[in-house]
Protein backbone atom coordinates (compact mmCIF):
# COMPACT_ATOMS: atom_id res chain seq x y z
CA UNK A 1 0.00 0.00 0.00
CA UNK A 2 2.87 2.32 0.07
CA UNK A 3 3.77 4.53 -2.82
CA UNK A 4 7.09 3.75 -4.16
CA UNK A 5 7.49 6.62 -6.07
CA UNK A 6 8.87 9.13 -3.72
CA UNK A 7 7.45 12.98 -4.02
CA UNK A 8 9.69 15.48 -3.63
CA UNK A 9 10.02 16.35 -0.24
CA UNK A 10 8.55 19.50 -0.09
CA UNK A 11 5.73 17.49 -2.11
CA UNK A 12 5.44 15.14 0.92
CA UNK A 13 4.74 17.16 3.53
CA UNK A 14 1.79 18.20 2.13
CA UNK A 15 0.53 15.64 1.40
CA UNK A 16 2.27 11.89 2.56
CA UNK A 17 0.99 8.03 2.49
CA UNK A 18 -0.57 7.12 5.90
CA UNK A 19 0.46 4.54 8.28
CA UNK A 20 0.13 1.26 9.90
CA UNK A 21 -1.03 1.29 13.14
CA UNK A 22 0.28 -0.87 16.22
CA UNK A 23 3.30 -3.33 15.40
CA UNK A 24 4.70 -1.59 13.04
CA UNK A 25 5.53 1.21 14.83
CA UNK A 26 8.71 -1.25 16.28
CA UNK A 27 10.06 -0.32 12.94
CA UNK A 28 9.65 3.27 13.16
CA UNK A 29 12.38 2.92 15.94
CA UNK A 30 14.97 2.39 13.62
CA UNK A 31 13.98 4.73 10.78
CA UNK A 32 13.72 7.69 13.46
CA UNK A 33 17.29 7.56 13.77
CA UNK A 34 17.84 8.41 10.44
CA UNK A 35 14.93 11.16 10.22
CA UNK A 36 17.21 14.23 9.55
CA UNK A 37 18.61 12.19 6.50
CA UNK A 38 15.63 13.38 4.25
CA UNK A 39 16.23 16.47 3.65
CA UNK A 40 16.61 20.26 4.68
CA UNK A 41 12.91 21.25 4.26
CA UNK A 42 11.48 22.72 7.21
CA UNK A 43 8.10 21.00 9.06
CA UNK A 44 6.09 24.21 9.63
CA UNK A 45 3.63 23.15 12.91
CA UNK A 46 0.56 24.80 14.30
CA UNK A 47 -0.09 24.74 17.91
CA UNK A 48 -3.58 24.42 18.92
CA UNK A 49 -3.98 24.38 22.93
CA UNK A 50 -1.13 25.99 23.97
CA UNK A 51 -1.58 24.10 28.07
CA UNK A 52 1.43 21.80 29.34
CA UNK A 53 1.06 18.72 27.19
CA UNK A 54 0.19 20.79 23.71
CA UNK A 55 3.58 22.73 24.53
CA UNK A 56 5.26 19.94 25.47
CA UNK A 57 4.42 18.14 22.66
CA UNK A 58 5.75 20.64 20.10
CA UNK A 59 8.47 20.72 22.29
CA UNK A 60 9.20 16.88 21.48
CA UNK A 61 8.99 17.32 18.07
CA UNK A 62 11.63 19.82 18.13
CA UNK A 63 13.78 17.28 19.75
CA UNK A 64 12.55 14.86 17.62
CA UNK A 65 13.63 17.31 14.24
CA UNK A 66 15.65 20.37 14.12
CA UNK A 67 13.96 21.30 11.24
CA UNK A 68 10.56 21.72 13.01
CA UNK A 69 8.98 25.31 13.27
CA UNK A 70 6.32 26.42 15.17
CA UNK A 71 4.78 29.18 13.03
CA UNK A 72 1.41 29.55 14.56
CA UNK A 73 -0.52 29.36 18.01
CA UNK A 74 -4.21 29.71 19.34
CA UNK A 75 -5.52 29.13 22.14
CA UNK A 76 -8.69 29.89 24.48
CA UNK A 77 -6.66 32.52 26.50
CA UNK A 78 -3.97 34.88 25.37
CA UNK A 79 -1.94 34.61 28.53
CA UNK A 80 -1.44 30.83 27.73
CA UNK A 81 -0.67 31.47 24.19
CA UNK A 82 2.37 34.08 24.94
CA UNK A 83 3.22 32.00 27.52
CA UNK A 84 3.45 28.71 25.15
CA UNK A 85 5.76 30.79 22.61
CA UNK A 86 8.07 32.83 25.20
CA UNK A 87 8.57 29.78 27.15
CA UNK A 88 9.82 27.87 23.90
CA UNK A 89 11.78 30.39 22.42
CA UNK A 90 14.01 29.74 25.96
CA UNK A 91 15.22 26.89 24.89
CA UNK A 92 14.61 26.18 20.98
CA UNK A 93 14.75 29.86 19.81
CA UNK A 94 15.76 29.33 16.16
CA UNK A 95 12.95 26.59 15.91
CA UNK A 96 10.37 29.51 16.97
CA UNK A 97 8.83 32.14 14.91
CA UNK A 98 5.46 32.96 15.38
CA UNK A 99 4.66 36.41 14.42
CA UNK A 100 2.32 38.69 16.29
CA UNK A 101 -0.36 38.26 13.38
CA UNK A 102 -0.17 34.81 13.77
CA UNK A 103 -1.21 34.44 17.52
CA UNK A 104 -4.78 33.52 17.62
CA UNK A 105 -7.52 33.87 20.72
CA UNK A 106 -10.93 32.35 21.32
CA UNK A 107 -12.96 29.38 20.79
CA UNK A 108 -13.05 30.01 17.16
CA UNK A 109 -9.25 30.73 16.88
CA UNK A 110 -8.50 27.32 15.87
CA UNK A 111 -9.50 28.26 12.69
CA UNK A 112 -7.46 30.41 12.11
CA UNK A 113 -4.01 28.47 12.91
CA UNK A 114 -5.48 25.70 10.75
CA UNK A 115 -5.75 28.76 7.64
CA UNK A 116 -1.84 29.21 8.00
CA UNK A 117 0.57 27.46 5.79
CA UNK A 118 1.30 24.72 8.57
CA UNK A 119 2.08 21.26 7.51
CA UNK A 120 1.11 19.45 10.81
CA UNK A 121 -1.07 20.54 13.20
CA UNK A 122 -0.98 19.69 17.00
CA UNK A 123 -4.18 19.81 18.62
CA UNK A 124 -3.44 20.52 22.99
CA UNK A 125 -7.21 21.77 23.51
CA UNK A 126 -9.92 20.28 25.92
CA UNK A 127 -10.51 16.89 24.72
CA UNK A 128 -14.73 18.01 23.96
CA UNK A 129 -12.98 20.18 21.38
CA UNK A 130 -11.18 18.09 19.63
CA UNK A 131 -13.39 15.88 17.11
CA UNK A 132 -14.04 19.19 15.51
CA UNK A 133 -10.74 20.45 14.96
CA UNK A 134 -9.78 17.60 14.23
CA UNK A 135 -11.87 17.48 11.24
CA UNK A 136 -11.23 20.68 9.93
CA UNK A 137 -7.58 20.39 9.93
CA UNK A 138 -8.00 17.21 7.57
CA UNK A 139 -10.31 18.31 5.46
CA UNK A 140 -7.87 21.58 5.22
CA UNK A 141 -5.22 19.09 4.61
CA UNK A 142 -3.06 18.98 7.69
CA UNK A 143 -1.02 16.59 8.86
CA UNK A 144 -2.27 15.84 12.68
CA UNK A 145 -0.93 15.03 16.57
CA UNK A 146 -4.13 15.17 19.03
CA UNK A 147 -3.88 14.77 22.48
CA UNK A 148 -5.82 11.98 24.15
CA UNK A 149 -8.65 11.54 24.59
CA UNK A 150 -9.68 12.18 21.59
CA UNK A 151 -13.85 12.60 22.06
CA UNK A 152 -15.92 12.86 25.00
CA UNK A 153 -19.29 11.50 23.26
CA UNK A 154 -20.69 9.60 20.61
CA UNK A 155 -21.38 12.28 18.01
CA UNK A 156 -17.86 12.84 18.48
CA UNK A 157 -16.71 9.56 18.32
CA UNK A 158 -18.53 9.01 14.42
CA UNK A 159 -16.94 12.34 13.61
CA UNK A 160 -13.46 11.25 14.17
CA UNK A 161 -14.30 7.81 12.43
CA UNK A 162 -15.13 10.22 9.52
CA UNK A 163 -11.78 12.29 9.59
CA UNK A 164 -9.72 9.46 9.95
CA UNK A 165 -11.33 8.26 6.90
CA UNK A 166 -10.51 11.12 4.74
CA UNK A 167 -6.99 11.18 6.51
CA UNK A 168 -6.55 7.80 4.79
CA UNK A 169 -7.86 9.38 1.40
CA UNK A 170 -6.13 12.76 1.79
CA UNK A 171 -2.48 10.32 2.69
CA UNK A 172 -2.22 12.49 5.76
CA UNK A 173 -0.53 11.33 8.71
CA UNK A 174 -2.31 11.03 12.32
CA UNK A 175 -0.69 10.64 15.67
CA UNK A 176 -2.30 9.95 19.05
CA UNK A 177 -1.21 11.24 22.60
CA UNK A 178 -1.52 7.17 23.62
CA UNK A 179 2.21 7.17 24.44
CA UNK A 180 2.20 3.74 25.36
CA UNK A 181 1.84 2.63 21.67
CA UNK A 182 5.59 3.73 21.52
CA UNK A 183 7.42 2.34 24.78
CA UNK A 184 9.58 -0.86 23.29
CA UNK A 185 8.52 -2.31 26.53
CA UNK A 186 4.73 -2.49 25.87
CA UNK A 187 5.39 -3.45 22.40
CA UNK A 188 7.20 -6.36 22.96
CA UNK A 189 5.30 -7.61 25.86
CA UNK A 190 1.77 -7.27 23.95
CA UNK A 191 2.79 -8.55 20.86
CA UNK A 192 4.19 -11.55 22.93
CA UNK A 193 0.72 -11.80 24.75
CA UNK A 194 -1.07 -11.70 21.52
CA UNK A 195 1.36 -14.30 20.10
CA UNK A 196 0.35 -16.93 23.15
CA UNK A 197 2.89 -16.40 25.89
CA UNK A 198 -0.08 -16.26 28.01
CA UNK A 199 -2.25 -18.47 26.91
CA UNK A 200 -6.01 -17.30 26.05
CA UNK A 201 -6.50 -13.96 27.82
CA UNK A 202 -9.40 -14.76 30.30
CA UNK A 203 -9.11 -10.78 31.39
CA UNK A 204 -7.50 -8.31 32.05
CA UNK A 205 -7.27 -5.60 34.99
CA UNK A 206 -6.37 -1.66 34.34
CA UNK A 207 -6.08 0.70 37.16
CA UNK A 208 -5.34 4.77 37.40
CA UNK A 209 -5.78 5.75 40.96
CA UNK A 210 -4.28 9.24 42.24
CA UNK A 211 -4.70 11.81 44.64
CA UNK A 212 -6.54 14.05 41.76
CA UNK A 213 -5.83 17.25 39.58
CA UNK A 214 -5.54 20.69 39.76
CA UNK A 215 -8.92 23.07 40.32
CA UNK A 216 -8.59 26.72 38.86
CA UNK A 217 -10.71 29.72 40.46
CA UNK A 218 -12.88 31.42 38.70
CA UNK A 219 -11.37 34.92 37.44
CA UNK A 220 -13.20 38.22 37.97
CA UNK A 221 -15.01 38.72 35.15
CA UNK A 222 -15.49 35.67 33.78
CA UNK A 223 -18.85 34.93 31.98
CA UNK A 224 -20.12 31.11 32.86
CA UNK A 225 -19.20 30.12 29.87
CA UNK A 226 -15.14 31.07 30.10
CA UNK A 227 -15.22 29.89 33.58
CA UNK A 228 -15.48 26.10 32.48
CA UNK A 229 -13.37 26.36 29.65
CA UNK A 230 -10.50 27.95 32.08
CA UNK A 231 -11.88 25.17 34.57
CA UNK A 232 -12.09 22.66 31.98
CA UNK A 233 -10.85 19.03 33.56
CA UNK A 234 -13.95 19.34 35.88
CA UNK A 235 -16.70 19.78 33.42
CA UNK A 236 -17.57 16.46 31.64
CA UNK A 237 -18.40 18.33 28.19
CA UNK A 238 -15.01 19.35 27.89
CA UNK A 239 -13.04 16.77 29.56
CA UNK A 240 -14.61 13.67 29.32
CA UNK A 241 -14.28 13.04 32.82
CA UNK A 242 -11.54 11.40 34.76
CA UNK A 243 -12.43 8.14 33.06
CA UNK A 244 -11.17 9.34 29.87
CA UNK A 245 -9.03 12.51 30.59
CA UNK A 246 -6.28 10.18 32.27
CA UNK A 247 -7.29 6.37 32.39
CA UNK A 248 -8.14 6.14 28.71
CA UNK A 249 -4.25 5.14 28.71
CA UNK A 250 -4.99 1.97 30.83
CA UNK A 251 -8.25 1.42 28.48
CA UNK A 252 -5.93 1.58 25.69
CA UNK A 253 -3.82 -0.94 26.63
CA UNK A 254 -6.32 -3.46 27.39
CA UNK A 255 -7.85 -2.88 24.29
CA UNK A 256 -4.55 -3.08 22.63
CA UNK A 257 -4.41 -6.88 23.97
CA UNK A 258 -7.35 -8.10 22.48
CA UNK A 259 -5.47 -7.27 19.61
CA UNK A 260 -7.37 -3.52 18.91
CA UNK A 261 -10.85 -4.70 19.48
CA UNK A 262 -13.58 -2.48 21.38
CA UNK A 263 -15.76 -3.94 24.77
CA UNK A 264 -19.03 -4.12 23.18
CA UNK A 265 -20.50 -3.44 26.41
CA UNK A 266 -20.11 -2.24 30.10
CA UNK A 267 -21.84 -2.06 33.73
CA UNK A 268 -20.48 -0.11 36.70
CA UNK A 269 -20.40 2.12 39.71
CA UNK A 270 -19.23 5.37 40.63
CA UNK A 271 -19.67 8.61 41.82
CA UNK A 272 -18.38 11.71 43.56
CA UNK A 273 -17.99 11.91 47.45
CA UNK A 274 -15.00 13.91 47.78
CA UNK A 275 -14.25 16.09 45.11
CA UNK A 276 -16.50 19.22 45.81
CA UNK A 277 -16.33 19.35 49.35
CA UNK A 278 -15.92 22.36 51.20
CA UNK A 279 -13.61 25.15 49.92
CA UNK A 280 -14.38 23.76 46.25
CA UNK A 281 -17.96 23.10 46.14
CA UNK A 282 -19.22 24.69 43.10
CA UNK A 283 -16.26 24.08 41.20
CA UNK A 284 -17.26 21.17 38.63
CA UNK A 285 -19.12 18.27 38.45
CA UNK A 286 -17.17 15.04 37.42
CA UNK A 287 -17.05 11.84 39.11
CA UNK A 288 -13.90 11.05 41.85
CA UNK A 289 -14.21 7.39 41.25
CA UNK A 290 -15.31 4.94 38.88
CA UNK A 291 -15.47 1.20 38.15
CA UNK A 292 -16.24 -0.55 35.28
CA UNK A 293 -16.78 -4.14 33.78
CA UNK A 294 -16.03 -3.92 30.27
CA UNK A 295 -16.78 -7.22 28.12
CA UNK A 296 -15.71 -8.03 24.49
CA UNK A 297 -17.21 -9.79 21.94
CA UNK A 298 -16.27 -13.06 22.57
CA UNK A 299 -16.75 -12.62 26.65
CA UNK A 300 -13.27 -11.62 28.13
CA UNK A 301 -13.60 -9.08 30.71
CA UNK A 302 -11.86 -5.61 31.31
CA UNK A 303 -11.91 -4.33 34.90
CA UNK A 304 -11.15 -1.29 35.10
CA UNK A 305 -10.91 1.27 38.26
CA UNK A 306 -9.68 4.88 38.41
CA UNK A 307 -9.68 7.50 41.34
CA UNK A 308 -8.78 10.71 42.13
CA UNK A 309 -9.03 10.69 46.51
CA UNK A 310 -5.62 11.14 48.42
CA UNK A 311 -4.68 9.01 50.73
CA UNK A 312 -5.80 5.56 49.22
CA UNK A 313 -4.55 2.40 47.10
CA UNK A 314 -2.92 4.37 43.70
CA UNK A 315 -1.21 2.07 41.18
CA UNK A 316 -1.78 3.52 37.41
CA UNK A 317 -0.77 0.04 35.93
CA UNK A 318 -2.00 -3.00 33.75
CA UNK A 319 -2.33 -6.44 33.79
CA UNK A 320 -3.26 -9.11 31.77
CA UNK A 321 -4.66 -12.89 32.93
CA UNK A 322 -4.07 -15.62 30.87
CA UNK A 323 -4.64 -19.76 30.64
CA UNK A 324 -0.85 -20.15 30.74
CA UNK A 325 0.42 -17.14 32.43
CA UNK A 326 0.03 -13.32 33.94
CA UNK A 327 1.60 -10.26 32.03
CA UNK A 328 1.84 -6.54 33.65
CA UNK A 329 1.93 -5.60 29.98
CA UNK A 330 4.83 -3.51 30.02
CA UNK A 331 8.16 -5.65 30.43
CA UNK A 332 7.28 -9.01 32.02
CA UNK A 333 5.61 -12.23 31.86
CA UNK A 334 4.84 -14.71 34.34
CA UNK A 335 4.04 -18.34 34.29
CA UNK A 336 4.67 -21.25 31.98
CA UNK A 337 6.59 -18.61 29.39
CA UNK A 338 8.23 -16.45 31.89
CA UNK A 339 9.72 -13.78 30.47
CA UNK A 340 11.37 -10.31 31.08
CA UNK A 341 11.74 -7.27 28.84
CA UNK A 342 15.64 -6.59 28.51
CA UNK A 343 15.82 -4.05 25.97
CA UNK A 344 16.25 0.23 25.55
CA UNK A 345 12.87 2.10 25.93
CA UNK A 346 12.80 5.36 25.63
CA UNK A 347 10.07 7.52 26.93
CA UNK A 348 6.96 7.39 25.15
CA UNK A 349 5.84 11.45 25.22
CA UNK A 350 9.31 11.79 23.33
CA UNK A 351 8.96 8.29 20.92
CA UNK A 352 5.59 9.34 19.75
CA UNK A 353 6.39 12.42 18.37
CA UNK A 354 9.89 11.11 17.12
CA UNK A 355 8.22 8.32 15.28
CA UNK A 356 5.85 10.58 13.62
CA UNK A 357 8.19 12.82 12.27
CA UNK A 358 10.60 9.68 10.81
CA UNK A 359 7.12 8.87 9.41
CA UNK A 360 6.68 12.10 7.60
CA UNK A 361 9.98 12.37 6.36
CA UNK A 362 10.51 8.41 5.46
CA UNK A 363 6.97 8.32 3.31
CA UNK A 364 5.59 5.68 5.71
CA UNK A 365 1.65 4.82 6.43
CA UNK A 366 1.09 6.23 9.69
CA UNK A 367 -2.66 6.92 11.18
CA UNK A 368 -3.53 6.30 14.65
CA UNK A 369 -6.88 8.02 14.78
CA UNK A 370 -8.89 4.73 14.26
CA UNK A 371 -7.55 3.25 17.70
CA UNK A 372 -7.25 7.00 19.66
CA UNK A 373 -11.11 6.91 18.20
CA UNK A 374 -11.87 3.53 19.61
CA UNK A 375 -10.10 3.96 23.11
CA UNK A 376 -11.76 7.34 23.55
CA UNK A 377 -14.86 5.92 23.14
CA UNK A 378 -13.91 2.87 25.22
CA UNK A 379 -14.01 5.90 28.42
CA UNK A 380 -17.26 6.96 27.10
CA UNK A 381 -18.88 3.89 27.32
CA UNK A 382 -17.46 3.46 30.77
CA UNK A 383 -18.54 6.73 31.89
CA UNK A 384 -22.22 6.18 30.41
CA UNK A 385 -22.56 2.86 32.01
CA UNK A 386 -21.50 4.72 35.46
CA UNK A 387 -23.21 7.74 35.07
CA UNK A 388 -26.47 6.09 34.47
CA UNK A 389 -26.35 2.57 36.74
CA UNK A 390 -27.12 0.48 33.59
CA UNK A 391 -25.57 -2.05 31.38
CA UNK A 392 -24.87 0.50 28.38
CA UNK A 393 -24.17 -1.17 24.70
CA UNK A 394 -21.69 -0.12 22.16
CA UNK A 395 -23.33 0.05 19.48
CA UNK A 396 -26.78 1.22 20.71
CA UNK A 397 -24.55 4.27 22.62
CA UNK A 398 -23.19 5.23 19.08
CA UNK A 399 -26.08 5.08 17.65
CA UNK A 400 -28.15 7.03 20.20
CA UNK A 401 -25.69 9.13 22.73
CA UNK A 402 -26.42 12.83 22.83
CA UNK A 403 -24.04 15.59 22.26
CA UNK A 404 -21.98 16.67 25.35
CA UNK A 405 -21.32 19.93 23.02
CA UNK A 406 -23.00 23.54 23.49
CA UNK A 407 -24.62 24.51 20.16
CA UNK A 408 -23.34 28.11 20.45
CA UNK A 409 -19.34 28.06 21.19
CA UNK A 410 -18.60 31.44 22.69
CA UNK A 411 -17.70 33.30 25.63
CA UNK A 412 -20.98 35.71 25.59
CA UNK A 413 -23.41 32.10 25.10
CA UNK A 414 -24.95 30.43 27.70
CA UNK A 415 -22.56 27.62 29.18
CA UNK A 416 -24.22 23.52 28.64
CA UNK A 417 -24.00 23.30 32.92
CA UNK A 418 -25.55 25.95 35.23
CA UNK A 419 -25.36 25.68 38.77
CA UNK A 420 -28.51 24.93 40.67
CA UNK A 421 -29.99 27.01 43.34
CA UNK A 422 -27.67 25.88 46.10
CA UNK A 423 -25.03 26.88 43.52
CA UNK A 424 -23.69 23.04 42.53
CA UNK A 425 -23.20 21.92 39.18
CA UNK A 426 -25.52 19.04 38.57
CA UNK A 427 -23.54 15.73 39.13
CA UNK A 428 -24.98 12.50 37.33
CA UNK A 429 -27.35 10.09 39.54
CA UNK A 430 -27.22 6.67 39.11
CA UNK A 431 -30.51 5.29 37.75
CA UNK A 432 -31.78 8.60 37.49
CA UNK A 433 -29.53 9.72 34.07
CA UNK A 434 -30.26 8.89 31.28
CA UNK A 435 -27.76 7.60 28.70
CA UNK A 436 -29.82 9.21 25.97
CA UNK A 437 -31.51 11.91 26.65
Amino acid sequence: MSDKTKPSRREFLKGSTAMAAGAALAGSLNIARSAHAAGDDVIKVALIGAGGRGTGAVAQQMNADKNVKLIAVADAFENRATGAINGLKQQYASQVDVSADRVFVGLQAYKDAIATDADLVVLGTPPGFRPMQYEAAIEAGKHVFMEKPCCVDAPGYLKLIRASKLADEKSLLVGVGLQRRHEPRYIDTVKRIQDGAIGKVLFTRVYWNGGGIWNRRREEGMSEMKYQVHNWYHFCWLSGDNIGEQHIHNLDVGNWVMGDQHPVEANGMGGCTARYLGDWKGTGQIFDHHFVEFTYADGTRMYSQCRHMSGCWGPVSEAAHGSEGTSNCNGRIDGKNEWSFRGRSPGGHQQEQTDLLAALRAGERYNEGYYGANSSMTSVLGRIANYSGKVVKWDELVEKGRSEMPDDLSYDAPAPVQKDADGNYPIPVPGVYDPYA
